[in-house]
């Protein structure tokens, strides 16, 4: 019959290597998925306005500035843009419109969503007849107002 004298335990060289590669292995799930869970509450939108597009268009008494903005979110969270701002008055003050593919917004966007990665149009529509302190040359600041109270100007010369 055997003792328990007899039998030979891992050396204690292997056996810290074990434990060091138990703990790094353990260390490494533990930071993807904190990593992950941070990953959702850090989320941020960034509009970028990638042109500004400035054509005066339809005939005299009907003449009107159209404003072209192309906008790409490159933020990884959704943003929303609610307001439209030229020299920071709302756009329905400014006897302007703004348009977002082919439909009327008002002054602040209807929940106007844009989300990561992805592109959008807004046109920006200023009656000449109703404003007539602006004129051709002039140099408009446009912002946009999102709802995580970002804005996002753009300085357009009219054409």
């Amino acid at each position: 019959m055997r003792t328990i004298r007899s039998r030979r335990a891992v050396s204690p060289v292997i056996a810290t290597v074990i434990l060091v590669a138990v703990a790094i292995t353990v260390a490494v799930a533990v930071a993807y998925w904190m990593g992950g869970i941070a990953g959702q509450y850090t989320k941020f939108e960034k509009v970028e306005i990638q042109t500004a597009v400035c054509r005066k268009l339809g005939t005299s008494p009907n003449e009107y500035w159209n404003v072209t903005l192309k906008l790409k979110n490159t933020g990884t969270g959704t943003a929303t843009l609610i307001g439209v701002f030229i020299n920071n008055i709302e756009v329905d003050d400014y006897n302007a419109t703004a348009y977002v593919d082919d439909q009327a917004v008002t002054s602040m966007l209807e929940t106007e969503t844009i989300s990561s990665g992805s592109t959008t149009q807004i046109n920006v529509l200023i009656d000449y007849d109703n404003y007539k302190t602006l004129s051709s040359g002039t140099t408009v600041n446009i912002k946009l107002h999102s709802a995580g109270g970002m804005d996002y100007p753009k300085l357009v010369e009219l054409v």
